[in-house]
C-alpha cells in the first residue's frame, strides 16, 4: 500500500492543530486516518503534542505502529463519521491513551470522502457527558425513544454507581418481547410474575430501584417497547453465528449480540469490569457509552427541522 504525499493544506492544517493544541492545553491530537500517510512524519509535525492515528484500514494497522505512533483500532463500530470519531475517542480511553477529563484536537475528513480536512476541539468531559436524542434515533428501531432512554439511563447508572460498592454487569433487551422471551428461559426465578403491567413500569422508581438490586444477579432483563418489565433473570439462547465482537468482551456481550441480530430489538449490556455500556442492534455494537460521575446530558432534538435548516456531513 502505497503512502500518499503529505498536501500544502494538510501540513497547514497540522501547523494548525499544533498551534491550537498548545492553546487549549490539549496533549494529543486524534487523527482520523483513512489513507496512508508517513505518520513519523505527522508526529514530528504535531510535536510536543501526542500523535494518536484511529483507522478502520487494517492494512494500515502495522505501518503505524512501525511508525512508531500509538494506534487506536476502529472493529465492527458505527459507519458515520461523527461516530467514528466518537468510537476512536472511546476506544483511546480504553486502551488508556486518553483520560476522560481530556481536552484533544482532531483531525479528520469531514467534508471529503478520505482526505483530512476539518479540526475539532473536543473536551471528553463533556463530549463523554452528553447523549442526544439524535444518537437514538439513529437506531431506527420500533421502540419508542421514551422507553429506550429510560433503560439506558438505567444502565448507565448500574455501571456508574454498581451496587452497594460493588460493580454489577447486567443485561437488558428492549423491544419485541414475545419473541426474545421464546428465545429465552428462565435461569432463576422470575422476580417480577405475579405484578401487574402498571407494577412492573421501567419509569416507576420504584421499579428502577428494584432492577438495580436483582441486577446483582445473573440474566437479562426483558422490557416491552411499552416499557413494562415482562421478565429478569433470563438466560438468552439466540444462536451468536455469523457475529464478531471486539477481543475482550465476554459472555454477556456475545448474549447482547446474538438476541439483537436474532430479534428486532435493541440489547444493552453493561459490562461489569468497566461499568462501559454498549447497545446492540443486529449483531453489531452501535452506541458505546463510557461511565461518568455525573448523569448525562439528555437533550431534546428536533431531528427533521435541524436537518432542513443544515446537512451535516458523515
Amino acid at each position: 500500500m502505497k503512502r500518499i504525499e503529505l498536501s500544502k493544506p494538510f501540513t497547514e492544517l497540522l501547523a494548525s492543530a499544533r498551534r491550537i493544541a498548545s492553546e487549549v492545553e490539549a496533549e494529543t491530537i486524534v487523527l482520523l486516518a483513512e489513507r496512508l500517510y508517513d505518520f513519523a512524519e505527522i508526529r514530528d509535525r504535531l510535536h510536543p503534542a501526542r500523535l494518536v492515528v484511529a483507522t478502520d484500514r487494517q492494512e494500515m494497522f502495522r505501518t503505524v505502529l512501525d511508525d512508531d505512533v500509538d494506534l487506536v483500532p476502529l472493529m465492527q463500530e458505527p459507519e458515520t463519521r461523527r461516530q467514528q470519531l466518537s468510537q476512536a475517542l472511546l476506544e483511546a480511553i480504553a486502551d488508556e491513551l486518553l483520560q476522560s477529563g481530556d481536552k484533544v484536537v482532531a483531525l479528520y475528513p469531514g467534508f471529503e470522502l478520505h482526505d483530512i480536512d476539518t479540526l475539532s476541539v473536543i473536551s471528553l468531559g463533556e463530549h463523554l457527558s452528553k447523549l442526544t436524542s439524535r444518537d437514538l434515533q439513529q437506531l431506527k428501531t420500533k421502540v419508542p425513544l421514551e422507553t429506550l432512554r429510560l433503560v439506558v439511563d438505567l444502565a448507565v447508572e448500574i455501571g456508574r454507581e454498581g451496587r452497594e460498592g460493588k460493580p454489577v454487569g447486567t443485561l437488558f433487551v428492549v423491544g419485541n418481547h414475545r419473541k426474545v422471551l421464546k428465545l429465552s428461559h428462565e435461569q432463576v426465578h422470575d422476580p417480577f410474575r405475579g405484578y401487574s403491567a402498571k407494577e412492573r413500569q421501567i419509569r416507576d422508581p420504584r421499579v428502577r430501584e428494584s432492577v438495580k438490586e436483582i441486577a446483582q444477579l445473573d440474566g437479562a432483563f426483558i422490557i416491552g417497547a411499552d416499557g413494562v418489565v415482562y421478565s429478569g433473570g433470563r438466560h438468552l439462547d439466540a444462536p451468536a453465528t455469523g457475529i464478531t465482537l471486539s477481543k475482550g468482551l465476554g459472555a454477556r456481550h456475545w448474549a447482547a449480540a446474538a438476541i439483537s441480530k436474532a430479534t428486532d430489538c435493541i440489547s444493552i449490556a453493561v459490562s461489569e469490569s468497566t461499568g462501559t455500556v454498549r447497545l446492540f442492534q443486529g449483531g453489531k455494537v452501535v452506541l458505546r457509552i463510557e461511565p461518568m460521575h455525573r448523569a448525562m446530558k439528555w437533550q431534546n432534538v428536533d431531528v427533521d427541522s435541524e436537518e432542513a435548516q443544515t446537512e451535516q456531513p458523515d
